[in-house]
């Protein structure tokens, strides 16, 4: 299968990403093995893999869970075009958590081996991985928070601020609607709510003519309402480097 050249990459341009120094783009070149095209539905990571490869999602989107050993499933978080996947397999032996795939994924592949020399001979692309992983952590934290501190529609609107927000920044959809295939019972999941009160609570935010969310499609009418409902300022999504 032909690949997409790194220096052709589509998700470079896009505002929420930093710019390659030419020194970086030369080494990504290299240190890119390949794509791999994963269906709707498949799995990119089970739990308990251990994977050879490390990837970048170039397009599409998947959810990252759990599984139970009595079978229940928890959503954790989601994935998004310019994610970068599998570290947790390159530094721990095998994957915590099992990612699928929301819709058809183009994932760019690189050989998890690799992973030692991109830290030995290259400190800047190193040090972007570091904040990557740093930046999840931080993430972790707010949703704990979140789940923990929150109500119903506080963590509804949270949710979905913080996800519009990203994908704004990815430039996706026309500025006030962005495309959302997750369910509202994977979002039920993530946010420890069942999915009657999901629905319920999304029906509350549609009636106060917050937000519409249909078709795997969603437009928020009123962003300073959501945002501030949501307890986050409205603030432009912090640019970040892509692997």
């Amino acid at each position: 299968m032909q690949f997409t050249d790194c220096a052709a990459c589509p998700l470079r341009p896009r505002p929420m990403f930093l710019p390659f120094t030419p020194e970086e783009l030369a080494f990504m070149r290299g240190f890119k093995t390949g794509e791999r095209l994963v269906p709707r539905g498949g799995i990119v990571l089970a739990q308990g893999e251990t994977s050879p490869h490390l990837y970048t999602a170039l397009d599409g989107f998947g959810t990252r869970s759990i599984l139970l050993e009595d079978g229940r499933r928890q959503v954790i978080n989601f994935v998004f075009p310019g994610d970068f996947i599998g570290l947790q397999a390159g530094l721990m032996g095998e994957m915590r958590h099992t990612i699928q795939a929301s819709t058809p994924m183009r994932l760019c592949t690189f050989r998890r081996e690799e992973l030692w020399t991109l830290f030995r001979d290259r400190p800047d692309r190193a040090y972007d991985l570091t904040w990557i992983a740093a930046v999840e952590e931080h993430f972790l934290g707010e949703t704990i928070t979140t789940l923990g501190q929150r109500d119903a529609t506080e963590k509804v609107a949270w949710a979905l601020a913080r996800i519009w927000q990203r994908l704004v920044a990815l430039g996706l959809g026309d500025g006030s609607a962005v495309p959302l295939p997750f369910r509202q019972h994977e979002l039920a999941d993530a946010l420890g709510l069942s999915p009657v009160h999901t629905n319920r609570t999304v029906t509350v935010l549609r009636g106060l003519g917050i937000l519409r969310w249909t078709r795997g499609r969603l437009e928020i009418l009123a962003p300073a309402r959501l945002f501030a409902l949501a307890g986050l300022p409205q603030a432009h999504e912090e640019r970040r480097p892509l692997m």
